[in-house]
């Protein structure tokens, strides 16, 4: 894949503001904070993968694919899919309980998905190719 040039990192900032945007406006239209949370899910979404990744890369190029490694990638993935669907789960959890409103979850849910989309856009744009 080309490497991504100035008028991808334009077009994925862009996105990144507009999903913040959108959950700036479901809190402030609202009068209630609560959306925000979302945010911190979204940003804290690909950690576990990125940790997991380093963690399960053995220091040896000759160790099979399928001896141990493999399992800690396994747990990166479960912790990324329980934060995104946490992302997604808790704007409506905060909704049914009339903790915030239907606008706002629906904008939450939206910007938040266009946030954690955009993340996962940027590491996959602008991963390094290794050699050996």
């Amino acid at each position: 894949m080309p490497s991504a040039g100035l008028k991808t990192i334009i077009a994925l900032s862009f996105v990144l503001a507009v999903g913040f945007l959108l959950v700036i406006l479901s809190c402030a239209l609202w009068h209630s904070y609560f959306p925000l949370l979302v945010v911190a899910t979204y940003v804290l979404a690909p950690v576990p993968n990125w940790i997991c990744a380093h963690c399960g890369a053995g220091p040896d190029d000759f160790v099979e694919s399928g001896s141990g490694g493999s399992a800690v990638l396994d747990l990166g993935r479960f912790f990324t899919g329980f934060l995104v669907v946490m992302g997604i789960a808790l704007p409506i959890v905060l909704a049914h309980s009339h903790i915030i409103e239907i606008g706002a979850m629906v904008m939450s849910v939206v910007g938040g998905l266009l946030i954690y989309g955009t993340i996962i856009s940027f590491t996959m744009f602008f991963q390094e190719e290794q050699e050996f």
